[in-house]
């Protein structure tokens, strides 16, 4: 499948969605659209089992919206996909049947495991993390998983949701302690009972709106420095200290609460126990947001099903860095030679001393040239600040926010005051040493860059000899290297700092005379 144009209509038991997506084989998948309604179907489940006329005609009338927009969007393609709310009502084929005859819009009924499934192929295609516990909550029932390098090994969907928990065990419009206690009790005992994920020490990946919210207002009341939730991570005394803030809020308050949406004011309490509660009983210490879920997971598995290379979960950056540089006018040939390039210069770099050897180093380096500089597609003359803006503030998978930051560093230095500026809100992230490793890594990149200036591919070898007192650095080209030269004797003064060595370049154009620089 190369191109793709598509719509997913989730219906779920607290809100329905309609997001549209543009998948291209060299551009990878994107959302072009997203809206959404909050329905509240769980709550229109009478006595009975069976879904009232009233919520009926809710789902209808959106529906019906949802296909006007539709049309507006010349979208065809399209995939309605029922959850819990649904599932759970005993009318359930008539619900269906009155949809596809009143609205057009064919609903496939999703089973608790393909719920789960799916949520899955969407985390182990968008989040880096090998083996984890995934936990989509929504409105009527949570799902949760256990992958283990990047296959899944168990999964589950429990009856209740944020919806259902807070009409079960809240009275008012928030839990009161002794309501919050009977809840987590009831969690705990829910969660016991899967002996597979008990005290297994994974990280936790919560999928969905209450887990988007939980990472926003911990964003918001922290005055978090970049932008996205997805692959933001949180720790089980992060979740304590929220829970205790949100403790402290009225009804009013949390409505008008940063990062809160609106309509998740009455439920997130309750979302963020249930959090609590299985990180718990995991002994997780780590507590990870993706923004991709039950929708992405559906399209990656249609579009994997025609074409199994579109997507790595075994190497989810690399495949999203190409693109990404890409869609900021890189070639993928070039992308690959600054790669081959940077290692050479690495390990030259370490067969002499200069720089100390080590696996990741090489992983982040290689990762930093995939995309160093892209911000030159905005503008030349300010490419430092928009390459770190761009890297810094948009979700990539693959990446949590801490190897984004470094990634956007790296990608974007231009000098020791640049470099200074950008990271100094972020020094707490790192050590000395790490912040010292990224600077120099930034200048060799830097370097590497210059040796590319006309994008002609022309550098073949680097060799670096030791003299007496300066590195020699020999640089085997295939074509005259004036634009190259020039750059490179601008940039060497960072190398030379990076190294604490001078150098002294040698061009030589292979098959002539060799010309000192």
């Amino acid at each position: 499948m190369n191109e793709l144009k598509t719509a997913i209509i989730d219906i779920g038991s607290n809100t329905i969605r309609l997001v549209l997506y543009q998948y291209d084989k060299e551009e990878g998948l994107r959302e072009i659209g997203n809206i959404k309604t909050v329905a509240r179907l769980r709550t229109y489940l009478q006595p009975s089992g069976e879904m009232s006329d009233e919520g009926i005609q809710v789902l209808t009338e959106t529906l019906l919206t949802f296909k006007a927009m539709l049309d507006d969007f010349e979208v065809t393609d399209v995939k309605a996909a029922a959850t819990a709310a649904i599932r759970q009502a005993t009318n359930r084929a008539k619900i269906i049947t009155l949809m596809k005859e009143q609205t057009g819009i064919h609903i496939e009924l999703l089973s608790e495991e393909e719920e789960a499934y799916y949520g899955f192929v969407a985390v182990a295609h968008s989040i880096g993390t090998k083996s984890a516990v995934t936990i989509d909550i929504g409105g009527g029932s949570t799902e949760i998983t256990l992958f283990e390098n990047k296959e899944l090994q168990k999964s589950y969907s429990f009856p209740f949701g944020t919806v259902s928990l807070k009409q079960r065990f809240v009275k008012g419009e928030i839990m009161n302690s002794s309501e919050k206690k009977e809840l987590i009790a009831f969690v705990k005992e829910q969660f016991k009972s899967l002996p597979w994920m008990q005290d297994i020490g994974l990280p936790i990946i919560a999928i969905g709106g209450s887990a988007r919210n939980i990472a926003q207002i911990h964003q918001q009341k922290h005055a978090y420095p970049i932008a996205s939730v997805h692959g933001y991570e949180m720790t089980k005394e992060n979740l304590d200290e929220l829970s205790m803030f949100l403790d402290n809020l009225s009804f009013n308050e949390l409505k008008q609460l940063d990062g809160l949406s609106v309509d998740r004011a009455d439920i997130i309490a309750p979302a963020l126990e249930v959090f609590n509660v299985l990180m718990e009983v995991v002994d997780s210490k780590l507590f990870q947001i993706t923004k991709k879920g039950l929708r992405e997971g559906i399209i990656i598995q249609r579009i994997l099903q025609t074409d199994k290379s579109a997507f790595d979960k075994y190497n989810v950056f690399e495949g999203n860095a190409k693109r990404l540089a890409r869609q900021y006018g890189r070639t993928e040939k070039e992308v690959d030679y600054l790669t081959h390039l940077t290692d050479q210069l690495y390990r030259e770099c370490c067969n002499l001393g200069y720089l100390q050897h080590h696996p990741k180093d090489m992983q982040l380096l290689a990762k930093a040239a995939k995309v160093f500089n892209i911000g030159e597609y905005i503008e030349l003359s300010s490419a430092s600040q928009h390459t770190f803006y761009l890297i810094a503030n948009q979700s990539i998978d693959g990446l949590n926010h801490k190897e984004r930051v470094k990634l956007a560093l790296l990608a974007s230095y231009k000098n020791k005051d640049y470099y200074q500026r950008f990271a100094a809100p972020f020094t707490e992230w790192m050590s000395r040493e790490e912040y010292r490793k990224i600077r120099d890594f930034g200048a060799l990149l830097k370097f590497v860059y210059a040796l590319n200036v006309t994008k002609r591919k022309i550098v073949r070898t680097i060799k670096m000899l030791t003299k007496e007192d300066y590195v020699q650095l020999n640089i085997y080209v295939k074509h005259n290297a004036a634009a190259e030269k020039y750059q490179a004797n601008r940039h060497k003064k960072h190398l030379e700092r990076a190294l604490k060595i001078p150098i002294k370049i040698n061009f030589i154009e292979e098959g002539l005379n060799n010309y000192d620089n």
